[in-house]
């Protein structure tokens, strides 16, 4: 499978906004993030957010455990140095990579990091929904009230998406993963970030028909609110 066509638009301060239409192959993507990440860091192109889905696959961060793959011939599983344990991408399911200058941010992993959350956040309230974070729990949350709650007692929570990134010269690349109407079933052949005891959602699971046309829409609203100037 090769990549697509990529369509190119200028945003937000000469950001190249891209996104792809059909599924990108992992290795393609792999090769594009690094190669753009390295122009980036030598001045020679702008930065970039890269807007597409691949075909089902898992990947495995710099802290995943082999025992969390719990079904290694379903998809293929690709190794990655970004940060992170495993890892589900799919169709139905957003990604996006984000290739930005942190030279121009500060330098500061944490909040940058803390700054991609925000965004996740910032566009799931579009549709009303409450993303949260939590402590020793990467990604995005959504309480689930209705749904029995945890062997430790706690309130069921639904992760619904997820983030990783590696930095090459101060130049982020791998970036966030928002589940829109994937295959849940899916994410059954690995423990998803090593946790184990909460579940995954999506915004159709969650009762709402959003499309990946909309979600794109809530993400083009709420970055210049996170990462504006």
């Amino acid at each position: 499978m090769t990549s697509p066509a990529l369509l190119a638009e200028p945003f937000l301060s000469g950001i190249e906004w891209k996104r792809s239409d059909g599924l990108v192959d992992y290795d393609a993507a792999l090769a594009f993030m690094e190669a753009r990440a390295n122009a980036i860091a030598a001045g020679e192109a702008p930065e970039c957010l890269w807007f597409l889905e691949h075909p089902p696959l898992y990947t495995a961060g710099t802290s995943a455990r082999i025992a969390d793959l719990t079904d290694p011939d379903r998809f293929p599983v690709y190794q990655t140095r970004r940060g992170g344990q495993y890892t589900y991408h799919g169709p139905g399911q957003r990604v996006v990579y984000v290739m930005l200058d942190l030279t121009k941010r500060g330098r500061d992993v944490r909040r940058f990091v803390q700054m991609l959350e925000a965004w996740v956040i910032a566009a799931l309230a579009e549709f009303n929904v409450t993303g949260e974070i939590r402590d020793g729990r990467v990604g995005v949350w959504v309480a689930r009230p209705e749904k029995p709650r945890t062997v430790s007692g706690q309130v069921a929570e639904d992760k619904i998406a997820a983030l990783g990134i590696r930095l090459r010269k101060w130049v982020s690349f791998h970036g966030i993963s928002i589940n829109v109407d994937p295959d849940l079933d899916h994410f059954g052949g690995i423990v998803p970030c090593g946790i184990s005891e909460f579940g995954v959602t999506s915004l159709v699971d969650l009762g709402l028909p959003v499309t990946m046309a909309d979600l794109d829409v809530a993400l083009e609203r709420t970055f210049p609110q996170v990462f504006g100037d």
